[in-house]
């Protein structure tokens, strides 16, 4: 028993570690990262600074996918609820609510799918993410692990593959469509870009544009 309870502290006190390190330093690889490797997907990517990315992109993503970020602390409840009262009456349409802080927590420390297990992680490190990072370091890592397609990972790994520039040139339409690929990235192709992509990125736009003048969002795309 006193084995297993040192071993237990360990490993908090190891993940506690990696967590704070990887508030200053991206990781040196992820589990979905390892599995694309393994299943043959490869792996495109290139990590750069938050100063690096362009507005447009930042904004983009919390248009599409989280557009309360900046002021809850990890969980959006009304959207959760929401979701579950949808799965209820559609149980074949299965629809989300993590917010970017789940996604980051996730793509940074977990593996993709799974069940109730891994959920119960995500929550765990998704409320230290909030307690420990900033929410430019949480959009930041997002940015630079999240698939943006088949092997590519990170906005700028998705700017170069796609058009042909670093990741703070894109332009608004650009960055909606990167974001338009995020709920499946291995489906959804940005370049040639399917009617999806060119469907879902033209309400993104719209939604950039709702949300841009509100002031924590602004203050997130400095």
């Amino acid at each position: 028993m006193k084995r297993f309870k040192k071993i237990l502290l360990y490993l908090f006190i190891g993940h506690l570690l990696y967590i704070l390190i990887c508030k200053w330093i991206n990781p040196p690889i992820t589990i979905t990262q390892i599995v694309n490797l393994v299943q043959g997907h490869g792996l495109k990517r290139d990590y750069i600074s938050y100063d690096e990315m362009a507005s447009n992109i930042k904004l983009a993503v919390m248009a599409s996918e989280d557009q309360l970020f900046p002021d809850h602390n990890g969980f959006d409840i009304k959207s959760i609820k929401k979701a579950m009262k949808y799965n209820d009456k559609h149980p074949n349409k299965v629809r989300g609510a993590s917010t970017i802080s789940q996604q980051t927590a996730k793509n940074v420390f977990l593996w993709q799918h799974g069940g109730f297990f891994r959920k119960g992680l995500e929550v765990y490190f998704t409320f230290m993410i909030e307690l420990l990072w900033s929410k430019e370091r949480i959009l930041e890592a997002y940015l630079n692990v999240a698939e943006m397609g088949e092997g590519i990972f990170g906005v700028q790994a998705a700017a170069r593959a796609y058009f042909k520039k670093d990741a703070r040139n894109l332009t608004r339409k650009e960055a909606a469509m990167i974001a338009a690929c995020l709920p499946n990235p291995k489906k959804y192709a940005v370049a040639p870009a399917g009617r999806y992509v060119l469907g879902r990125s033209s309400k993104i736009m719209q939604q950039m544009n709702n949300i841009e003048g509100d002031p924590d969002i602004a203050a997130l795309l400095k």
